[in-house]
């Protein structure tokens, strides 16, 4: 192996973004970059004073810089200036997390054509749209990681969540191409599948589900996790950002192409 093989091998990160980052899983995983002291940028929703909030805390942290890309992840223009924007202000772009997403739930007879168009555009089509417009750079630096936060129901499917499914599986497969087409690079492409998070959308459902039964909180969140995950917790959000930074580590970097369940066992039924 050539020195010059071995300094490639040994490369770490320093410029980081991740896309849904202004609450929930997104922000956390920056957190966790933050406090290895990368440069990062975020995208996602907010008032002015919220996503200000979200850039202190994120230097606060630890982070190099902190920056915030306004853009919206169902148009291809605002994906093409998010990527631009940030390999322009960062002057790299190392680490690719695609994690922006929503939801929609209803039975394949009723679910509503432009969700369903929503939800694709979104979940799966602005990953392939990120990707595409980071691989130049990456390539050109002979070093990237794309991580893509997919879900356990891009390995096994639930009713009423048709959409999702479809994205999710559809990420995962994603993954698996680019991972094969960069694998000489020092480029790897992986997918990580969270069970159920405690982020406010699940929190909405265990307050949905203690209101519909009756009981109280502690009864409506075992109710939730039973169904699906054996370990009758939540994958805590620090957890996800272990995982994030270890992926995009030089000690991962014959790991590619790989469907990483962090799931409390619901997919090992």
């Amino acid at each position: 192996m050539s020195n010059n093989t071995v300094a490639k091998a040994v490369q770490e990160p320093a410029t980081v973004l991740v896309t849904g980052a202004t609450s929930g899983i997104g922000k956390a995983i920056a957190l966790g970059f933050a406090k290895n002291h990368l440069a990062i940028a975020i995208n996602g929703f907010g008032k002015d004073e919220e996503i200000a909030a979200v850039l202190n805390e994120l230097k606060a942290a630890g982070a190099k810089e902190a920056i915030h890309v306004p853009s919206d992840m169902s148009l291809a223009g605002d994906i093409d200036r998010l990527i631009t924007t940030t390999q322009k202000k960062l002057g790299s772009l190392d680490v690719l997390v695609n994690n922006a997403g929503i939801q929609y739930t209803a039975n394949v007879e009723d679910f509503p054509a432009e969700k369903w168009d929503q939800i694709i555009a979104i979940n799966l089509t602005s990953a392939f749209h990120t990707t595409r417009l980071a691989l130049p750079m990456m390539k050109e630096r002979n070093f990237g990681r794309i991580i893509n936060i997919a879900s356990v129901h891009g390995l096994v499917a639930s009713v009423q969540k048709a959409a999702y499914v479809a994205a999710k599986h559809g990420i995962i497969g994603l993954t698996k191409v680019v991972a094969l087409e960069c694998a000489q690079q020092n480029i790897t492409a992986n997918s990580i599948c969270p069970g159920w998070v405690l982020t406010p959308l699940v929190e909405a459902q265990v307050s949905a589900i203690a209101t519909k039964d009756g009981i109280n909180r502690d009864q409506a969140v075992e109710k939730l996790l039973s169904e699906k995950q054996p370990s009758l917790r939540f994958v805590a959000l620090e957890e996800l950002a272990a995982l994030c930074l270890f992926l995009s580590s030089s000690s991962a970097a014959s790991i590619t192409g790989a469907s990483m369940p962090i799931d409390g066992g619901w997919t090992a039924r």
